[in-house]
């Protein structure tokens, strides 16, 4: 996040003594990414941040893997996944390869009986249906309809829902989220042409101090295990923080879509950006104005990545029969582009009122056994007119 920000108390000077008033020290800690080197806060705790009272099992959520190399597009109809009443076992991971893993859930309840912890990956959770609340050690995020929330590794959380109809698409990637680099300056300023700034971005509030002991429940993923861990001191005991580091909000409503006079190139509507892959939001807008427009994308070929669409609500024009909540997967190797008569039918219109999230790696992906599950099975045919 390259956005200084704060909230409590903490010293003026780092790595000193903060003295609690009643006596002894607050214990800093160092929230840290790509080792000293990336973005990082710090965070001081009440209690020490390090109380392990036991391990009390440990059990694998390694994503089951129906096709390992892919050539087939696939439609994925993710709204016929089942809702489940746990908030991580209602993940199901769809797509996967070794820098990421694409999935689908759909909890019932609220994340408030345990705390969450993701060691290996970064989580960008996209709020496709439902209402509520982000908490975290370093404070609050409300949410609805159309957020995406980026969640640092290593963040402890819970998620509060207002109603049981929830439907969220989520991105797990083993390096950090940032906002595309040519929209800022050299200190990380975003720029007059980027589509989103500073401004539109969700940044933690309500900082919860709990001064409480007891026996406190974190679920810890690491390596495609969960450990259930119990920890001495309540996990949201910080009392101050600040830094770059820590989770954010930022509704695909607030993305300002770069539009021309002929069709412009996916990268315009691109809005994370990690090592290994892309995050692109396709927002309503102006369709291309050239007298001799063409709005619906040129064929074109997925040569260095495979291509993941999230559609989310609004006329997909560039296919046919295409619903909330289904995925297309494009994997590299084979050319796509509009389905027959969606360019026909393209011309002469002026806007869209399309919602799509995109997904595209740099590497292939895996399918999973859960993704087969919700394969309509003929995606792959319907460029044969």
């Amino acid at each position: 996040m390259p956005l200084y920000h704060k909230l409590g108390d903490f010293p003026q000077k780092r790595h000193t003594q903060f003295e609690k008033p009643n006596g002894g020290f607050y214990y800093e800690q160092l929230f840290g990414t790509e080792g000293f080197h990336g973005h990082a806060s710090l965070l001081y705790h009440v209690h020490r941040p390090t109380q392990v009272k036991e391990i009390t099992k440990s059990y694998s959520v390694e994503p089951k893997i129906a096709i390992g190399k892919n050539i087939k597009s696939l439609l994925l109809k993710g709204f016929e996944l089942k809702p489940e009443d746990d908030f991580l076992d209602s993940r199901k991971a769809m797509l996967v390869n070794r820098d990421c893993i694409i999935g689908l859930a759909a909890p019932k309840n609220s994340l408030t009986s345990y705390f969450y912890k993701n060691a290996d990956a970064d989580e960008m959770i996209f709020i496709h249906k439902g209402k509520g609340k982000l908490r975290t050690m370093m404070g609050n995020i409300s949410f609805e309809y159309g957020d995406y929330l980026i969640i640092p590794r290593g963040m402890i959380y819970q998620i509060e829902f207002e109603s049981s109809d929830n439907r969220l698409f989520y991105v797990e990637s083993y390096t950090p989220f940032y906002t595309p680099k040519r929209y800022k300056n050299a200190s990380g300023q975003h720029l007059e042409h980027s589509p989103f700034c500073e401004r539109d971005f969700k940044l933690p509030t309500e900082l919860e101090t709990h001064d409480e002991k007891g026996d406190f429940l974190i679920k810890i993923k690491k390596e495609g295990m969960i450990h259930e861990m119990v920890y001495a001191t309540h996990p949201f005991d910080v009392v101050g923080w600040d830094g770059y580091n820590f989770p954010y909000g930022f509704s695909i409503h607030n993305f300002e879509p770069i539009t021309g006079r002929v069709h412009q190139p996916p990268p315009v509507h691109q809005t994370f950006e990690t090592a290994t892959f892309v995050v692109c939001s396709f927002c309503p807008r102006v369709y291309d104005y050239h007298p001799k427009a063409i709005p619906a994308p040129y064929n074109h070929s997925n040569i260095d990545s495979d291509e993941v669409l999230y559609y989310v609500d609004g006329d997909f024009m560039s296919r046919n029969n295409i619903e909330q909540g289904h995925i297309t997967l494009h994997p590299k190797g084979i050319p796509h582009g509009p389905a027959p008569g969606a360019m026909e039918r393209s011309i002469g219109q002026t806007v869209t009122q399309e919602l799509a999230v995109m997904v595209d790696t740099f590497r292939p992906l895996m399918v999973t056994e859960e993704a087969m599950g919700l394969d309509d099975g003929q995606y792959y045919k319907s460029w044969v007119e």
